[in-house]
């Protein structure tokens, strides 16, 4: 699992594959439900996509940069660009559902 912080976003968006930015912190409730969920789609898209989690008290400037206002907040990427975006606890179905269909 990556790690995004304020240096290393770019990097990690130019890894050639589709993305997924999970923006959390340590205080949010639904954050740390969703969390599990987040790892579990790691596990089964390894190797398919770049799973990453942003602590948005950790990285502020990407978390304005990318206008996030409440988390959890999933970010899809592909080709560097933002392509989706998920607001709250969602299943790992639709999770899954929104990787595939950017593949």
């Amino acid at each position: 699992m990556q790690v995004i912080n304020d240096n290393n976003i770019a990097e990690v968006l130019a890894s050639g594959k589709v993305v997924l930015v999970d923006f959390w912190a340590t205080w949010c409730g639904p954050c740390r439900m969703l969390s599990p969920t987040v790892d579990d789609v790691a596990e089964e898209m390894a190797g398919k996509v770049v799973v990453a989690k942003c602590n948005v008290d950790d990285a502020e400037d990407v978390a304005v940069a990318y206008g996030i206002r409440n988390i959890p907040t999933l970010l899809y990427f592909k080709d560097g660009q933002l392509a989706d975006r998920t607001v709250g606890v969602v299943s790992k179905d639709e999770i899954i559902k929104r990787l595939n269909n950017l593949l």
